[in-house]
């Protein structure tokens, strides 16, 4: 009997989601979802074409698959935002869906991406579909995970399974330790810098190598949230000991974990030595436009912006507050937790003995606002954080085009937490090793 092919650990998941022995780049099989996840920008839209092509009286293919955490416009007055939850609620009624975190009570969460791992929805080895670019958040724990439309996620919350064409997977890997100063977002700044908004169209990127190791889970996910900048499918990591660690502290359910074959075949390889990295930024108005921060030390700037999915998580504001404690802040600097757990814990985490919370109230930071997505999609006209003019934005967020934090005039740097909090002392871009 003939060996089957060397497997990557994205072709490994999607062959045991299909029931099929190997997949390979450009096979289409039909892969089951273990969740699919929802928010109420598209929500109502996956609603409707489940109820048009499978009836109103129809029931999800899994009620404890669906997910559904609203998280982008919630903290308005917009009437058809309010709109949007409402729809969600009566479908989970009717429904009767467990995982259903409705703003307004102590259920709400906050961003979705973020959420979903904190609740003990992802788990390694398994497949999540979600109706937001950024759902391969979640390969960070060693799961596939992918950024679906409204008519797939309709057919999904029907079926429970999608017929997809397996990516070629390109694989990075970086060693050594990083710079003090140097997060995970300098890291896939760089990646994308060097391979461009389209240099990984519809592969997965797969991310090894001791530099990833050594991070946290939460600096993993920053990571793989970012690969459909780069345009893949998918961003991955193997899960250790770490990711199932995060995994069991938050669910019991049990799932399992899958590797990729050592020597499987892969459509192109980038190797990247730790040490050469150093805290960098995107301008305006792509997040392939890549500067280290060093070279823009005379831009001044108007804001900054600390939060969403990829920079509001509690890793990014313990970075923050180590270079805001003792400083005062030169520009407006808001701050967004990305969840209810991290605005818990910018109150009882410390530095020093003194909270998070504390360190930004006394640099000089607006109060923190509610968890959500705010202005990291502009949002509604009364959105925390909104641009509205042309204003120089520092942001932790992970998109930077024309118009995406609310006013088309603003121009919009990428960067680290640490590189914010930096360019907030001085008003103007700064490298953080020079607080450091």
């Amino acid at each position: 009997m003939t060996d089957l092919p060397k497997m990557t650990l994205t072709e490994k998941i999607m062959a045991r989601a299909a029931g099929v022995a190997l997949a390979r780049p450009d096979d289409n099989i039909w892969v089951k979802a273990d969740i699919l996840l929802t928010h109420d920008v598209c929500g109502p839209g996956t609603i409707g074409v489940f109820e048009r092509e499978f009836g109103r009286d129809a029931r999800v293919w899994s009620r404890e698959g669906v997910v559904i955490i609203p998280d982008h416009y919630i903290f308005t007055a917009d009437e058809k935002a309010h709109r949007n939850i409402d729809t969600l609620r009566e479908f989970v009624s009717r429904q009767d869906l467990p995982h259903y975190y409705d703003p307004g009570t102590p259920d709400y969460r906050g961003v979705c991406h973020v959420a979903l791992p904190q609740e003990g929805h992802v788990r390694p080895g398994e497949v999540i579909f979600g109706t937001d670019s950024h759902t391969c958040t979640h390969g960070a724990l060693g799961a596939f995970a992918t950024g679906i439309g409204n008519t797939d996620a309709g057919f999904v919350m029907g079926t429970g399974r999608l017929l997809l064409k397996v990516p070629p997977t390109l694989r990075f890997l970086l060693d050594g330790e990083l710079q003090n100063g140097v997060m995970a977002k300098d890291i896939i700044l760089r990646i994308i810098g060097d391979i461009g908004v389209d240099g990984a169209n519809y592969c997965a990127m797969e991310f090894s190598g001791s530099t990833i190791d050594g991070l946290s889970i939460e600096e993993r996910m920053t990571i793989c949230n970012m690969a459909i900048e780069a345009g893949a499918k998918n961003g991955i990591m193997a899960a250790d000991t770490k990711a199932e660690n995060y995994v069991r502290r938050r669910t019991r359910r049990p799932y399992t974990r899958v590797a990729g074959d050592p020597g499987a075949e892969v459509a192109g390889e980038h190797r990247y030595a730790a040490e050469t990295l150093v805290p960098c930024v995107a301008g305006p108005h792509l997040p392939s436009n890549y500067m280290p921060v060093a070279e823009g030390r005379d831009i001044t700037i108007d804001r900054v912006y600390i939060g969403s999915c990829t920079g509001g998580k509690l890793t990014d504001f313990k970075a923050a507050a180590r270079i805001l404690a003792g400083h005062k802040v030169a520009v407006d600097t808001y701050l967004v937790p990305a969840t209810a757990e991290v605005a818990r814990g910018l109150a009882t985490e410390t530095i020093d003995g003194k909270p998070l919370k504390t360190i930004f109230a006394e640099a000089g930071c607006l109060d923190p606002a509610p968890p959500s997505c705010a202005a990291c999609l502009g949002g509604p006209t009364d959105t925390f954080g909104r641009t509205r003019g042309s204003e120089t934005v520092v942001s932790t967020t992970n998109r930077n085009f024309i118009g995406r934090m609310g006013s088309k005039q603003s121009s919009i740097y990428l960067a680290s937490p640490l590189t914010a909090a930096a360019s907030a002392v001085r008003g103007r871009l700064t490298d953080p090793r020079d607080f450091i």
